[in-house]
């Protein structure tokens, strides 16, 4: 049978214990005591986030999600494993909740793909026996089985979760998959290797379009019709492409093994070359440097050194070609120490100056539609 009460009561609640007692409940620990104390409801009550919910402040916009329904499973006892039955709804794939705050540390495994998202504040996420403090504009997924759990220990933070199922991944985000980036290879390794604890960690910093997507998400899974399921597999796409866009140079791991997947090792090293040692690539992918070494020179036919001069070289062309950016402002972006270094290995590798080379090949004006009659 379920019972019912909105995100704001819940919390209230959570809020009140903690202060009253030193001590944290569980989600299902404190349904199972509001239910006892008859603060739930048998029936829903209905709530539809207004239309400029998305253009609100982060706050304005948490004080309107603690007017949503949470709904409780009496028959549901606290467990160490949570199947995405419990969590996600029959005809969904991809759920977005808000995290409470003030939960007791209680380490579990499911088999669906959770994603935390730091809107506000910061967190901890405790995973195989480590905790990590995560802070505002930090985003983690953490792959199924793992033994995990995520806490708030103050009123004020917002974190939201997506939960996706992993039964449907491979089917609902095809596109996704196909691409050889750091993101699509931990999910084909995740279903690969699904007894392996596992998560993928990015930074965002302050991003405002990533808190809207997942203001968007909240709301889909809040407003449940024939579109909703749809509007969140595309929502969560925009996401992921988003995050690979803008922050893949932030990724980091738990524990990840690429196994024969090389292309992820070049991914890394295009998104890293301009700071990246032999030694900080080797400990990333955990490869000792010797094996490295000789992975790189089959799968490219370049040293590692020669591979880095080559990346930094095509990006110095197209830099050149395309910006008005002085050569000292490129050197130090393609990761040179000092222009006149630059200089001396473009002139090696192009035989004239980055200057004469701009010279050269210096595109002409960009074209205006209707700047000539």
């Amino acid at each position: 049978m379920k019972k019912y009460t909105t995100y704001g009561k819940f919390q209230n609640e959570m809020n009140s214990y903690y202060k009253r007692t030193g001590m944290k409940l569980q989600f299902t620990e404190m349904m199972q005591r509001m239910n006892e104390k008859g603060l739930l409801s048998t029936s829903p009550s209905f709530f539809r986030l207004p239309a400029d919910a998305l253009s609100v402040s982060d706050d304005e916009f948490d004080k309107l999600v603690d007017n949503i329904p949470l709904h409780y499973d009496v028959e549901h006892a606290i467990n160490s494993y949570v199947g995405e039955e419990k969590i996600i709804p029959q005809f969904y794939d991809v759920y977005t909740i808000r995290h409470p705050r003030f939960t007791r540390n209680y380490a579990h495994r499911h088999n669906y793909f959770e994603l935390d998202f730091v809107i506000k504040g910061a967190g901890t996420l405790y995973f195989e026996g480590t905790a990590h403090k995560m802070h505002e504009g930090e985003v983690c997924i953490v792959a199924p089985g793992s033994n995990h759990d995520y806490i708030i220990d103050d009123e004020t933070s917002i974190v939201y979760t997506v939960c996706i199922r992993k039964s449907t991944f491979e089917s609902t985000f095809t596109s996704l998959m196909l691409h050889q980036d750091l993101l699509s290879g931990f999910f084909r390794h995740i279903l690969r290797n699904e007894d392996r604890p596992n998560y993928l960690m990015l930074f965002t910093e302050n991003n405002m379009e990533c808190r809207i997507f997942l203001r968007k998400l909240l709301i889909e899974s809040e407003a449940p019709d024939g579109y909703s399921n749809n509007c969140c597999i595309n929502i969560i796409n925009l996401f992921f492409a988003n995050l690979l866009r803008n922050y893949s140079k932030t990724i980091s791991f738990y524990n990840y093994d690429i196994d024969s997947d090389f292309s992820l090792v070049l991914q890394y090293i295009q998104h890293n070359y301009q700071t990246l040692s032999l030694s900080s690539l080797a400990e990333f992918f955990h490869y000792s440097e010797p094996h490295l070494c000789t992975l790189i020179k089959q799968n490219t036919g370049k040293n590692f050194t020669d591979l880095i001069k080559n990346l930094r070289m095509r990006d110095a062309v197209n830099l050149l070609i395309n910006t008005d950016q002085k050569v000292n402002e490129i050197a130090e972006e393609i990761g040179y120490n000092s222009a006149d270094h630059f200089s001396r290995v473009f002139r090696k590798t192009y035989g004239c100056s980055p200057a004469d080379f701009r010279k050269s090949n210096k595109k002409d004006s960009p074209f205006i539609p209707f700047s000539h009659e």
